[in-house]
């Protein structure tokens, strides 16, 4: 069967011409900020991906069609829908079957940008190896994803909830590249440093896409992940959100959270605990991914 495919007009154009195209996800307008500040950063994101060279392309499902690309109209939309589903891989057909609406996790929105010819993507944090997960087995789709699909991620690292010792050892094993970009400690999204090192590290987005190019090449499969420290004047320091992180943790093991539930759980309580400052923090470091990923795909195309 033909897939429901739907381009804007700007990735349509984008394609027909040879623009630089970066993916975006969905879940952090349905499920990541309240309304409209949810809409408004989601156009700034746009923004800066225009403002450095490429075209963005909002991916969501509306009414079981996979749209690559949202117009304003649709982005309003979305922004305001209520009980969107939150797709991963093992969901994101059934909605289209059913004729549903949904929002793009890490790995949806890789199995999309990769239908649609994209090769680079750029979203906040991946999602990994939750703490516990030696007896929960919660450990996030995403990290499969980048080992099995095409498609450059650029995050600031993955999300600091996480247990990342764990999460950088499935990548590993997986085969996954992971380069920090522009330093050698492999970032905790709102701080700049885990104190864990990075496998790899590149201080130059020429560099990342010769990579993919050879990784191409060599007929490897999956994708690379390119940790983006958030901006020093933008980040939480690990010693300040350290404690709230685990306030929040303990939190959700009381209340028996479970499942796609706990990471708006907890981002929602820290939210709450650091009076806003993690959503200043998360926007200042989506926008700082947005541009490096704009820079990424330029190259590419160079």
């Amino acid at each position: 069967m033909t897939l429901p495919l739907t381009f804007s007009p700007e990735v349509e154009t984008a394609r027909k011409i040879g623009q630089p195209i970066v993916a975006l996800e969905s879940t952090i307008i349905t499920h990541g900020m309240p309304w409209p500040q949810n809409v408004e950063t989601a156009r700034e994101v746009e923004a800066v991906i225009r403002e450095n060279g490429a075209v963005p392309a909002t991916i969501a499902i509306l009414d079981g069609r996979l749209h690559i690309g949202l117009t304003d109209t649709e982005l309003e939309t979305l922004g305001q829908a209520q009980n969107v589903a939150k797709l991963s891989r093992a969901d994101l057909a059934a909605c289209i079957a059913t004729g549903g609406t949904g929002a793009t996790t890490v790995a949806a929105t890789m199995i999309a940008a990769h239908l649609a010819g994209i090769e680079v993507f750029a979203t906040g944090g991946i999602g990994g190896v939750h703490r516990g997960a030696e007896t929960s087995f919660d450990i996030s789709a995403d990290l499969q994803e980048l080992a099995k699909t095409p498609v450059t991620v650029v995050g600031a690292g993955a999300k600091a909830i996480l247990d990342l010792p764990k999460t950088l050892e499935v990548l590993e094993t997986l085969g996954v590249p992971v380069i920090a970009y522009g330093q050698t400690d492999f970032p905790a999204f709102w701080s700049r440093s885990s104190g864990l090192p990075a496998p790899l590290s590149m201080d130059d987005p020429a560099q990342i896409a010769a990579a993919m190019k050879v990784r191409r090449s060599m007929g490897l499969t999956g994708g690379h992940f390119i940790a983006n420290p958030i901006p020093e004047a933008d980040e939480i320091p690990t010693e300040v959100i350290t404690p709230v992180i685990e306030e929040a943790l303990t939190a959700a093991a009381a209340e028996r959270i479970a499942a796609k539930s706990v990471t708006p759980y907890l981002l929602d309580r820290i939210f709450h605990a650091t009076d806003g400052a993690s959503l200043v923090a998360n926007i200042a470091l989506v926008k700082n991914n947005a541009r490096l990923a704009a820079r990424i795909a330029c190259e590419l195309k160079a």
